[in-house]
């Protein structure tokens, strides 16, 4: 992963992580449950040459301040804060996992905003609360914080649940020390907020040029379902990264930046992408 020294920066609401000359076009990354805006310095490095590459904490992590209530929607509204705080007109925006979630929240209410998004390991749906599948998964997930496990003792095992095969093993470090990272409030409050969350029915007015990204190991956001889903979207273009798990980015970050970068190469003019 490359080497990289970006600008950490908090107004006491949102803290983030950029690199990139400022005048140029912006680049912004959001992370899942277990991630931080650092999570993003393998990207930040490669795409700064080219763009404003910025990676927000989301509310509640890192540097940046809690959300009075987390709602999916709510993170949605504080994300269209966040791009108004660091001037990010019409940007690039690659969302992972929850990350994806919001993007696809703030679709609805910005609907051509963006000069184009990237659907990373995500989904439409989570479903109902009372479904067995979702009580199945959040028990898996809290449930040993209930018993007294904290995230730090237990960022190793989840983070190798979510990995596929080899994983760069700095990603796989820098993996472990984001998860054991956050806030156990924060991460309670976030993964809650997945219940109930349904935007099946809003993937057909996508109306920006749309990447959808899988990994052919991915359990949490499976390779078919996303494949599914791309279909339903008018302008997306769908990548499936073989033997990937859930954490792309950092398990295989040069085959993650090689899909982000022949996207954004297809779906930005020369000019933007220069500028």
């Amino acid at each position: 992963m490359p080497d990289l020294a970006p600008l950490k920066t908090s107004d006491g609401r949102f803290g983030y992580e950029a690199a990139g000359d400022p005048a140029s076009p912006p680049l912004v990354f959001l992370h899942g449950i277990g991630g931080a805006a650092r999570s993003w310095r393998g990207q930040l490095g490669a795409f700064s040459n080219r763009y404003r590459a910025i990676a927000w904490d989301m509310p509640g992590y890192g540097g940046s301040a809690p959300l009075a209530t987390v709602s999916i929607a709510a993170l949605a509204g504080a994300l269209q804060d966040f791009l108004g705080q660091v001037g990010a007109a019409k940007p690039v925006i690659v969302g992972h996992s929850i990350g994806g979630m919001i993007v696809q929240q703030w679709l609805v209410t910005n609907p051509r905003t963006a000069r184009a998004v990237v659907l990373a390991q995500t989904s439409p749906a989570f479903g109902k609360p009372d479904g067995d599948w979702q009580k199945s998964f959040i028990g898996a997930r809290l449930g040993p914080l209930d018993r007294g496990e904290t995230l730090v003792s237990l960022a190793p095992s989840l983070v190798k649940e979510l990995v596929g095969d080899n994983p760069d093993p700095q990603g796989l470090e820098l993996a472990r020390d984001c998860m054991a990272a956050v806030p156990p409030a924060s991460y309670r409050a976030t993964m809650m907020a997945l219940m109930g969350f349904d935007l099946r029915n809003a993937l057909r007015n996508i109306a920006v040029p749309t990447l959808v990204l899988s990994g052919s190991k991915d359990n949490n956001a499976p390779a078919p379902m996303m494949a599914k889903m791309a279909t339903y979207i008018p302008s997306a273009t769908y990548v499936e990264l073989e033997g990937v798990g859930h954490l792309a980015n950092l398990e295989r970050p040069l085959a993650f930046n090689a899909a982000l970068d022949r996207f954004l190469a297809a779906n930005a003019t020369a000019t933007e992408v220069t500028a």
